[in-house]
């Protein structure tokens, strides 16, 4: 992982990793780099959460700097996946990678189907 900025969570996102964690659902690697990555973030209410801050519900426009190619996701809560409307979980690969960064950022992460490198161009509160 090359940025070394903290990462901004809401509380209950923050909770939600930690128990994905917990649960096993993650590499060994990436549950390393999630557990420094927790212990780093800093936690906001909901309504205080950065516009321009990867979390659920906001729609993200990336691009995979591998492929060059540029996807736009919803993030959303587990529950909520809907991938046939690119409403993908937060717990998915690209949403682990990127949630609590920042429009700008690239992020670079050891996905369980291979490393990723994704740059965050655009992230928009979905009404």
């Amino acid at each position: 992982m090359s940025q070394s900025q903290n990462i901004i969570l809401t509380t209950g996102i923050y909770d939600l990793i930690k128990d994905h964690v917990r649960r096993k659902k993650v590499t060994v690697e990436e549950e390393v780099l999630l557990l420094h990555e927790l212990k780093k973030a800093t936690q906001v209410l909901r309504r205080d959460l950065p516009e321009d801050i990867v979390s659920v519900n906001r729609r993200v426009t990336y691009k995979d700097c591998t492929t060059n190619e540029e996807k736009t996701v919803v993030f959303v809560g587990p529950e909520k996946n809907k991938v046939s409307k690119n409403r993908i979980s937060i717990l998915s690969d690209e949403g682990i990678a990127m949630v609590g960064y920042k429009e700008g950022n690239v992020v670079e992460w050891p996905a369980k189907k291979g490393n990723l490198k994704l740059e965050i161009l655009k992230v928009e509160e979905v009404a």
